[in-house]
């Protein structure tokens, strides 16, 4: 909720004191200037004395004149403490004679559900009103207009705000705001008239506004609000324009509301004007000589229908080129030559690159946690060098990558009196960085499996990693500790180090109780090429222990090939390239990974790969396809087999849904679930917004169909082993964090998988 400053509420009070200063002058009779023997005061109740005389432009034993009493009187009233006040000549005593101000002892609210009631009480104090303030009533009146007003963008049009003062002993008052909220206004009708290229239910589908419908009450699209009606009016411009109808313009917004202000009705007159179509491209002004190399960076095509987005993309595109050789303020106006007998439409693009600037300062605002050179470090436009707009636009997105921030704006100031220097100030707006995580899974036979994890990107404003995992079920148990720095080095080399025990109990339908328990830690340095791609090196130690009674085969020839305690050294190589464009609930783009596994030393030798592809599609605005396909593959060195610790297992969460973790694979002559060393996962997720919620995309339903097996050394990869299986979902990023919940049915499967229709996965962020 946002008030007015205080001096915007006292501006009329200012007014007034003067008007009282100047009414009240006369009060002071007037008199022969004369030396003053004492000065007296009168009527004070609170008001420390010292305050008065502070305030008074004489002292005992100066002459006295009628205009040093004006200026007295003008003075006290400033301090807005006295209701009126007087001067008396007594002799030669000045007698000043004071009315205090009420002082307010408490400011309450009764009937307050929409705003918070901390910021409101802020918002009244910087207003003037609050605790030990003194009590003006002009004040009082204005902050219960701007709480109606506040109202009304509620959509509380009914709202009424009413102001009780109590007086209590001693000059005080209490201050009560009593509000009457009402029910909200909502948006019964939309009418959009004057359109014929396109029809009203297409219009109404751009529009984030709504009629109401069975989630409004959750997205309040129903609720009229003037700001976001305005943005629904711009997406409208903007569907227009980028269709050819250059003249395209909104006529009028008409807002009704019903007599009982419950009822909203929205009439939006348009006149769409006729379709243009590009027949040229002219660029005009100083383009430094590089006219070429603008041409390259132009999207507006002859032959095709004008398009706003085109032309914004363009001027853009060459602000851009510009700010590359140092011109920060260079400006690029689109102006369209219009024939309409013929509807076509010739776009001049005048250039003025104006002044070359280079960086004097750099600075950082609000990182309340995070240091500053946390942010820093990601830049790579320098101070004391030439304005480079490529580097600063990698340096805001390198910071928004960190994922430390909600927002990462740079601001380009002027520094006063020179012409060639600029301020560059990076403004974030910081976010949650802990995050925990929980998942559950069940099924009839295992029942309940749980995961659970708790990490820190930003660990004291460092920037640096730590994390801890939890997963334990009927067959697995991880602990894992994670701490990743990264930025080892100066040269931005990250360093990650894991140390993790790890229990499983291969699943088996004899009910055997053996243990694989492997305790291990291994260190990674990860090395930077480019923005979006980082390879990664390390190397690591894990023991590898069998305990208990074992019949099953697999488990009981490793035993006696390698000894119930083995020992590994792997060294890891991995690649990774990501560019899609948001962690959380991604639209578009690429996420590239490698990963391969060799162990070099000790009783076990192999080599393990993991390669995973996801591809995110836009198919509308609305609509967006996701591609996943992981595939994994390990095989022992030196004449001896791949380590069965090793293997890949499928089935649960994120591998092939609706089959148990864990579960899929090859199963041995005494029917105990291995694991192989060979696994494929395809999946394909259907994001759709929910009806009602206009194209919120922090709650979303999905279709997914998975596919998947894994399979063992001597066993053939064929299409029809393949387990596969469909469902629906719902993802929320709720005030919580993300929640995915999922239900589906196998449509390929074995009578021996083990079904889990129901997954699902919760985080929060602290």
């Amino acid at each position: 909720m946002h008030f007015y400053s205080a001096p915007f509420f006292l501006r009329p009070v200012a007014a007034c004191v003067l008007v009282v200063a100047a009414t009240a002058a006369p009060a002071a009779r007037a008199a022969e200037p004369f030396a003053i023997e004492d000065i007296r005061v009168e009527g004070l109740q609170r008001t420390d004395p010292g305050t008065v005389f502070a305030s008074l432009p004489f002292r005992a034993s100066d002459t006295y004149t009628d205009d040093k009493g004006a200026a007295a009187l003008r003075a006290l009233f400033a301090t807005g403490l006295f209701k009126d006040v007087r001067i008396e000549i007594d002799g030669k005593v000045v007698v000043v004679i004071v009315e205090e101000r009420s002082i307010i002892a408490n400011v309450s609210f009764v009937g307050l559900k929409e705003f918070d009631t901390d910021t409101l009480t802020k918002a009244l104090k910087d207003s003037g009103i609050g605790e030990g303030l003194p009590f003006d009533r002009a004040l009082v009146d204005r902050a219960e207009q701007e709480i109606k007003r506040q109202y009304l963008t509620k959509s509380l049009y009914g709202a009424e705000v009413s102001t009780t003062i109590t007086p209590l002993e001693r000059n005080r008052v209490n201050v009560v705001f009593t509000m009457n909220e009402g029910e909200s206004a909502k948006i019964r009708e939309i009418r959009i008239v004057g359109n014929k290229a396109f029809s009203e239910s297409t219009l109404l589908g751009l529009m984030g506004r709504s009629t109401g419908g069975w989630l409004t009450w959750y997205t309040k699209t129903d609720r009229y609000s003037r700001s976001e009606l305005n943005a629904d009016l711009e997406t409208i411009r903007a569907y227009y324009t980028n269709r050819g109808y250059l003249e395209f313009d909104i006529e009028s917004t008409q807002v009704t509301i019903s007599p009982d202000k419950q009822d909203i009705g929205i009439t939006i007159s348009v006149r769409e004007g006729q379709p243009y179509t590009v027949t040229a491209v002219r660029l005009e002004g100083d383009y430094l000589g590089r006219e070429d190399d603008f041409k390259r960076f132009v999207s507006i095509k002859p032959g095709d229908p004008y398009r706003s987005a085109d032309v914004a993309a363009t001027s853009k595109a060459f602000a851009d080129l510009f700010g590359q050789f140092g011109y920060a303020f260079a400006r690029t106006d689109a102006r369209p030559e219009i024939d309409r007998a013929a509807g076509q439409v010739v776009v001049v693009l005048s250039a003025d690159p104006q002044r070359r600037v280079y960086v004097r300062r750099i600075n950082v605002a609000g990182n309340d946690r995070t240091r500053d050179e946390v942010v820093r470090r990601e830049f790579r436009q320098l101070e004391s060098a030439w304005y480079d707009g490529d580097r600063i636009k990698l340096s805001r997105d390198r910071v928004d990558r960190l994922g430390f921030f909600k927002e990462v704006n740079i601001e380009t100031d002027e520094v006063p009196n020179s012409a060639d220097q600029v301020d560059l100030t990076i403004k974030v707006v910081e976010k949650p960085t802990g995050n925990l995580l929980v998942g559950a899974g069940y099924s009839s036979s295992d029942k309940l499996s749980f995961t659970a994890s708790i990490k820190q990107e930003n660990v004291f404003g460092s920037g640096n990693y730590l994390g801890i995992e939890v997963n334990t079920s009927q067959s697995n148990r991880n602990l894992v500790l994670s701490t990743v720095d990264p930025y080892f080095t100066v040269d931005g080399i990250s360093r990650a180090i894991d140390v993790f025990y790890r229990t499983s109990s291969p699943i088996n339908s004899r009910g055997e109780e053996y243990k694989l328990v492997t305790p291990g830690a291994a260190i990674r340095f990860g090395v930077p090429f480019s923005d979006f791609d980082t390879v990664f090196f390390g190397a690591g130690f894990e023991q590898t222990r069998i305990s208990g009674v074992v019949t099953n085969k697999s488990y009981k020839d490793y035993r006696e090939l390698y000894g119930a305690n083995s020992t590994a050294l792997p060294l890891t190589i991995g690649w990774a390239r990501d560019q899609r464009d948001s962690l959380l609930a991604p639209t578009r783009g690429r996420f590239q990974r490698v990963n391969l596994e060799w162990s070099v030393a000790g009783d076990v030798k192999y080599l393990r790969a993991n390669l995973q592809f996801q591809q995110y599609i836009p198919i509308t605005n609305r609509f967006t396809l996701g591609l996943n396909a992981e595939l994994g593959w390990g095989k022992g060195l030196g004449d001896k087999p791949y380590p069965i610790f090793k293997n890949f297992y499928g089935g649960g969460l994120g591998s092939v849904r609706v089959f148990q973790q864990g579960s899929l694979g090859t199963v041995d002559v005494t029917n105990n679930y291995i694991g192989g060393n060979r696994r494929l996962n395809l999946n394909g997720e259907l994001y759709v917004p929910v009806p009602g919620s206009g194209n919120d995309k922090t709650l979303r339903l999905f279709g997914f169909m998975d596919a998947g097996n894994v399979w063992g050394e001597n066993e053939k990869i064929k299409a029809d082993s393949l387990r596969a299986s469909v469902g629906v979902g719902l993802s929320w990023i709720s005030p919580v964090g993300p929640l995915k919940l999922s239900w589906g049915t196998p449509i390929k499967s074995d009578p021996k998988d083990r079904i889990e229709k129901f997954q699902f996965q919760i985080g929060t962020a602290f």
